[in-house]
């Protein structure tokens, strides 16, 4: 079990499968994280806009919006605490080089889905890192 060194955060979390939701909540709960959940983009959206968030986990196929489409309208927020928020994608697309384009898209990181305990925690911590050294 990975032991959290990061301190308590506060995560949103954007997955529209029950399933993922629940397997990634745990891992998150069980690091003491505090999870808000969103269903779609968004949700995730208006969740960024009026909460403060460590970072965001999306999943990128999600119903009325999709992961990019939020992380590009969170991107172009006014406030630069909120556009500049840490988001990793979360995909099912396995697909080499494929994934390389969330980056470029807007995103910090991302991970293929399904992904392991460990996995995820070390890019968090590699997305918070990444993020503090840039400001």
């Amino acid at each position: 079990m990975v032991q959290n060194t990061l301190g308590p955060l506060k995560v949103l979390l954007a997955e529209d499968n029950e399933i993922n939701k629940l397997i990634a909540k745990t891992m998150l709960n069980r690091w003491g994280f505090t999870t808000t959940m969103a269903k779609d983009g968004e949700e995730a959206v208006a969740e960024v806009q009026n909460n403060d968030f460590d970072f965001v986990l999306m999943d990128i196929h999600m119903p009325n919006k999709d992961g990019i489409t939020a992380t590009r309208d969170i991107r172009q927020m006014s406030n630069p605490e909120k556009n500049s928020l840490p988001i990793i994608a979360l995909t099912a697309n396995t697909q080499l080089g494929v994934n390389d384009k969330y980056i470029e898209l807007g995103m910090d990181g991302y991970l293929s889905k399904p992904f392991k305990e460990d996995e995820l925690y070390n890019l968090i911590s590699l997305v918070l890192e990444k993020r503090k050294k840039a400001l």
